[in-house]
Order: structure tokens, then C-alpha cells, then sequence
């Protein structure tokens, strides 16, 4: 039996917007073993003169992370920052009230900074908007960004950071919306302290961007009305409105409707984009405000109950096939939704709903982590605007759905091109063709793929490299076209030149 045909149509005219390097973000939490153990575990064999593991910001850089968000997340809520500067000794041990935690404060501002030069990613901090004030986020950045001279800067000087730490990107508090935070505001509440704390926070430092609140998910019974006040009332004074997801197929077990979430994501972005135009015209503005996913992952069930100890194991869960082909449509979707999404940081980056799992001696990659490291490392410069024809299968969610998810990169400076194409297919092969409509690359330099039969199988650390890219040979572009068979739960990067 042949294989089902699709054809993908790729012209370099044609392009959706320039690639934030920000897509590629990553998020650090005070949350079960992502701080402690994760990144910081002085006991470790791996570990480095400041406490950092250094396999863990090996294959954190190998992700290729350009941002991280930190330190929250939920815990950000309840945080004073001064709690985890100066010397360590002299830090508080806190009961961490969002997962119910000892924090030992042992890590905080200054080693994050260190943490995130080491691994080349730049900061982005969270400023308490729960049980914080407007001055104190506005202390913050003067301990950042200022000069020596006054209080705060000095402040960071006698703590062994002479030179400001510049970080650009804030974020004004986390997920105010949900009932579950910290000092949880409605969004009137929300929308005027946001707004005041931003005002504070850019007279001390007139070149930073900020991050405003926005829903928490799309199931939320305030969106959208949450993001229209918001940023009416704040809409000059920020640069991103953050959006929040996480998915599941663990209740479901509705893998035809899974594998199709990239609907869900595109509808979200599409809702929020909307928002975005509609308060742009309202406020009669000129100013541009953009869409930071700033916390998107698979989550499955898991503990997040600490019990009041230190670094409990919380949310550790593993990630399969499926998983990982539903990581790379979001991936897929940023890249087709760049025009408006500038900023994206996956959660988390180390133990806590993670790729990477760490033990004292070891550390493990799941499924999850090689459709990020592929289009991190792949997509550059252009996102094209790609015309797919491939059959269709039928969801329970969304109906009926196309069985390819298609995006593609082109770099103007290189020339170089990616395209990125999961086969949602259980399985049926998809031979697909992939046409150029202008000027064609001389040829497919290479492939990788992902790809498998049981959609639950997972790495373990008895099993690591049950679910890894191949690499498969490319070959000559003829005529414009290039065919390549997709088999069945697939993903597959292809570079050409």
C-alpha cells in the first residue's frame, strides 16, 4: 500500500515576521527540586564553585535558552526579594505558603544572574504584585540596574556585584487572575497597581520592558475581559501581555484530539491578538504590545504538596511520544504566530514539569527535550507564511483535522532554510513533497527526526535514549521539489541550503 501524499509550499516572499530569539525562553521556579538540587546543589559531584550543576547548564545550552523567568510563578506572590540577597548565613529559612515548602533562600537574585550568564541566557525577574508593594518591585530594579550611589545599588555593591546586573525584562507579578495566588486582585485591582508599580519601576529605569499579567488559560471565566481592563489601563506603560497553558492527555486518552492541540493554542493567540487590536484602537495609541507565553508545558497529575520540607519532589513527571509531537506543534505555532508572540519560556526548565530530570550523580533528558533543542537550534530569521495540502482526520475536540503541522524559517543573511513537520498520524506514512515557489536551496543538507509506534513510550534513566532524533541523509533539490516519507508520530526538522 502507498503512502498518503501531502505537499508543503514554501516561498521566502512570503512570510509571516521576523523570529524572536525570545520564543526560546525558559522558566526557574521556587518550586520542589528546580532551584535546589536542580540548578543549585552544591553537594553534587557536578557541581561548580558557585553551586551550579554544570551538566545541568550544559544541556541547557544545548537547548539553546535565550531568556529565563524567574523566580516565579506562584511563589513569586509571597517572595521579598531581600530575602535571598547577602550573605547566606544571615538569610531567612521561610515556610513557602504556595507549595506549602521550607525555602531556605540559599539562592536568589545574585546567583540567578550568575546562573543565567553562565548558561548565556538573559534575565527576566517577576516582581511581587500579591503581598508586594509598588516600591518594593521599584527597590528591585534600582538593585539591578542603577549606578552605585544610592541605597539599593549600594546594596548589591557590598554584595559582591560592583557593576549593575541590567536586567531588561520584568514581569509584573504572576497570574493575579487565579484565585489561587497570593494576594490574588480582581482586575480592576490588578490593572492600577500593575500600572503604578510599572510607572515606578521605568523612572528608575527608562530602558527596561515590562510584562503585564494577562489570563492565566483560556478556561478561565474572566477571559478575555481580564486582558481588555488590564491593558486599557496600563496599555503605555508595557510591552507584553503574558499568557499562561498547560495540557494534558492524562484524563482524556484522546490521542487523535492531543495530537491536535495546536488548534487550541492558535485560537488562544488568535483571541489574544485580537484583544491586543481592539485596545491599541480604543486608547487611539500608537504603542505596540506583544504576547509573552511566559509559562507554557505538558503537565500531568503530580504531588505539589511540599509538607514543609526542603526541595520535596513535586510534579516530576515523565514525557512520552505524543507528549513531545504536542511540544513541537506549540513550537510550530509560535513560529507561525511570531507577528505577535515576541516572548516564550517553557516550564520548567530543570525537575519540576521538566525535560530534564537530575539524581545527585546523573541527569536525564525525556522526549520532550529534543523537538525544542531542534527548532531552538534550527529556526532562524523569517517565519514563511506555508501553504500545506495533506489529508485530514477526525478529532472529538476540533473535528476534522489536517495530519500534517507545518512550519518553516528562512534566514535572509544565510540563506539557510528549516522546515519543521510533525505527522499526526497513528499510523499512516504521509509522503510529502515540499515545493519552492521562488528561488530554491541547492539541496536538503539534513534531517532529523523523531519518531516511534507507541505513543507512551518514554526515556527513563534505565532507558534514555528510547525516544531520540535520528539523523537521516538529505539530498539534491531537483526541479524545486524535495520528497521525504513522514512515517506514522513523527517529527522531522529539515535543513536546507
Amino acid at each position: 500500500m502507498s503512502p498518503l501524499s501531502a505537499q508543503v509550499y514554501l516561498d521566502t516572499h512570503r512570510t509571516v515576521g521576523a523570529i524572536s530569539p525570545l520564543l526560546f525562553g525558559g522558566f526557574a521556579e521556587h518550586m520542589g527540586r528546580c532551584i535546589y538540587e536542580g540548578i543549585y546543589d552544591p553537594a553534587s559531584p557536578h557541581a561548580d564553585e558557585d553551586g551550579l550543576r554544570t551538566d545541568v547548564m550544559a544541556a541547557l545550552r544545548e537547548l539553546g535558552y535565550t531568556v529565563i523567568r524567574y523566580p516565579g510563578g506562584n511563589f513569586l506572590s509571597g517572595y521579598n526579594w531581600l530575602d535571598g540577597v547577602g550573605p547566606k548565613e544571615q538569610r531567612p529559612r521561610r515556610r513557602e505558603l504556595a507549595w506549602f515548602s521550607i525555602e531556605t533562600n540559599q539562592f536568589g537574585t545574585d546567583e540567578f544572574m550568575t546562573f543565567c550568564r553562565k548558561v548565556g541566557a538573559a534575565p527576566m525577574l517577576g516582581v511581587n504584585l500579591g503581598t508586594g508593594t509598588i516600591d518594593s518591585a521599584a527597590a528591585l530594579v534600582e538593585y539591578c540596574n542603577a549606578p552605585t550611589g544610592t541605597y539599593y545599588a549600594d546594596l548589591r555593591a557590598a554584595n559582591g556585584r560592583a557593576e549593575p546586573h541590567n536586567v531588561k525584562y520584568w514581569c509584573l507579578g504572576n497570574e493575579m487572575d487565579g484565585p489561587w495566588q497570593i494576594g490574588h486582585l480582581d482586575m480592576h485591582e490588578y490593572a492600577s497597581k500593575a500600572r503604578e508599580a510599572a510607572k515606578l519601576m521605568r523612572w528608575h529605569d527608562p530602558t527596561i520592558e515590562t510584562v503585564l499579567c494577562g489570563s492565566s488559560n483560556d478556561r478561565m471565566a474572566t477571559f478575555p475581559e481580564w486582558d481588555r481592563v488590564a491593558l486599557e489601563t496600563c496599555w503605555e506603560h508595557v510591552n507584553y501581555l503574558s499568557i499562561h497553558m498547560y495540557v494534558s492527555n492524562h484524563h482524556d486518552q484522546d490521542t487523535p484530539s492531543y495530537l491536535a492541540l495546536a488548534r487550541r493554542f492558535e485560537d488562544f493567540v488568535d483571541t489574544m491578538a485580537a484583544t491586543l487590536r481592539y485596545v491599541k484602537a480604543k486608547n487611539r495609541s500608537q504603542h505596540d504590545v506583544y504576547l509573552s507565553w511566559d509559562e507554557w508545558q505538558v503537565w500531568h497529575p503530580g504531588e505539589t504538596s511540599g509538607r514543609w520540607t526542603e526541595a520535596p519532589h513535586l510534579a516530576e513527571v515523565g514525557y512520552n511520544l505524543e507528549d513531545a509531537l504536542v511540544v513541537a506543534q506549540w513550537l510550530n505555532v509560535f513560529l507561525r504566530k511570531c507577528d505577535v508572540v515576541k516572548v516564550a519560556c517553557m516550564a520548567q526548565i530543570v525537575n519540576i514539569i521538566s525535560w530534564l530530570h537530575t539524581t545527585r550523580e546523573g541527569l536525564l533528558k525525556h522526549t520532550s527535550y529534543y523537538p525544542f533543542m531542534l527548532v531552538s537550534n534550527h529556526a532562524r530569521g523569517n517565519s514563511l507564511d506555508v501553504l500545506v495540502k495533506a489529508p485530514r482526520y477526525e478529532t472529538k475536540q476540533f473535528g476534522a483535522m489536517p495530519l500534517l503541522d507545518v512550519a518553516a524559517s528562512h534566514d535572509p543573511e544565510t540563506g539557510k532554510q528549516s522546515v519543521f513537520i510533525v505527522n499526526r498520524s497513528q499510523t499512516e506514512s504521509v509522503a510529502t513533497e515540499l515545493v519552492w515557489q521562488d528561488a530554491a536551496p541547492a539541496r536538503v543538507t539534513a534531517i532529523h527526526q523523531i519518531a516511534g509506534t507507541d505513543v507512551k513510550a518514554e526515556n527513563t534513566f534505565e532507558q534514555p535514549e528510547r525516544i531520540v532524533p535520528a539523523q537521516l541523509a538529505g539530498g539534491p533539490i531537483v526541479d524545486h521539489r524535495y520528497t521525504l516519507v513522514l512515517p506514522p508520530l513523527s517529527f522531522t526538522t529539515v535543513a536546507a541550503a
